[in-house]
């Protein structure tokens, strides 16, 4: 019942709702970009180049690639030396942290959109994860927290909040992440069991943790009137290279539920981008703060909320110790 719950909710998502074209100024800002050479990141950089931001930093793994969407962002804004392209392999922990500790010497960051994130079913290990929960789940954190020190400087120095913005998903509603009923009682640790690994659910599943992670944080850490306004945000079901596995069937899905452009998708980024403070730890969907899942909202999803944000913290000091100081 609950996903077809979830179900009517998209079709209603998807059918009846309008996201407005963004029109608020970005001028003197820099924004941040993750996964920016295709797909929802490449719109969401499009609109900013256009709204006049000052710098657009799109991080991108294969820089070849962003080359080549610099040259097509800047060329439909007729707007020229906007564009940089960083290196960025969230894949890697090195590379998180070579990001983070160049993008700290910027004189100004307004918004640090992490839209980069993979969906795959097959099984494989990148650093000591399955890879979707590496990509999507640690390194997203990871930079976040290495970032959030130059992002409180920012709030300081321009007595503005910057924007942290994860991009997250409505099928966080298709789980309730079975993984935390595992006689082992380590969430990670199950989930990066070969033996035990339910890819089909893989990516709904690193969309929940996205969710449960922002509001364990932003509960005991992240209050109201923090120097960083964080949010979550849903950009709805959009015609995107993350199912790219499913090969034809895909056609068919986009149809069934009206999938929407990822120009489209990306005006919910943009807007959780310049979100005011009533967005802070909320979802964002549909251009407008919601919220998420009734499981994720109910008392055993606060309770594993706590959990996944106490493994995760051990983990992040694992690969950067004393990291949980930068709150």
């Amino acid at each position: 019942m609950s996903q077809l719950l979830w179900l009517a909710a998209l079709l209603k998502s998807q059918y009846f709702s309008s996201v407005p074209v963004p029109n608020t100024s970005f001028e003197g800002q820099t924004t941040i970009v993750t996964g920016a050479n295709t797909g929802l990141g490449f719109e969401a950089a499009k609109h900013f180049v256009k709204l006049n931001a000052s710098r657009v930093i799109i991080a991108c793994r294969n820089l070849e690639k962003g080359e080549a969407a610099k040259k097509a962002i800047e060329g439909e804004a007729k707007r020229t030396g906007v564009v940089e392209v960083w290196q960025l392999d969230l894949s890697s922990y090195n590379s998180v942290k070579a990001f983070a500790a160049r993008a700290s010497t910027l004189d100004r960051i307004d918004v640090l959109l992490e839209n980069a994130g993979i969906s795959t079913s097959k099984f494989s290990i990148m650093e000591d994860n399955e890879s979707s929960i590496t990509v999507n789940v640690v390194s997203t954190f990871l930079l976040a927290l290495l970032m959030m020190p130059k992002l409180k400087e920012m709030s300081k120095k321009f007595n503005k909040q910057p924007h942290l913005v994860i991009v997250s998903s409505e099928v966080h509603g298709l789980t309730d992440l079975p993984e935390r009923k595992d006689p082992s009682g380590d969430i990670f640790a199950t989930l990066n069991d070969k033996s035990k690994a339910a890819m089909s659910a893989r990516y709904p599943t690193s969309k929940l943790l996205e969710v449960l992670i922002v509001r364990a944080m932003v509960e005991q850490q992240m209050q109201p009137g923090y120097p960083v306004l964080i949010n979550y945000v849903n950009p709805g079901f959009c015609r995107s290279e993350l199912m790219r596995e499913v090969g034809l069937l895909r056609q068919i899905v986009y149809l069934f539920l009206n999938a929407r452009s990822t120009e489209k998708g990306s005006r919910t980024l943009v807007h959780a981008s310049q979100a005011g403070p009533k967005s802070h730890g909320q979802y964002m969907s549909n251009c407008a703060v919601d919220v998420p899942s009734a499981w994720v909202r109910s008392e055993e999803g606060r309770k594993t909320g706590e959990r996944v944000w106490k493994e995760l913290s051990r983990k992040l000091e694992g690969i950067e110790p004393g990291i949980l100081a930068n709150l």
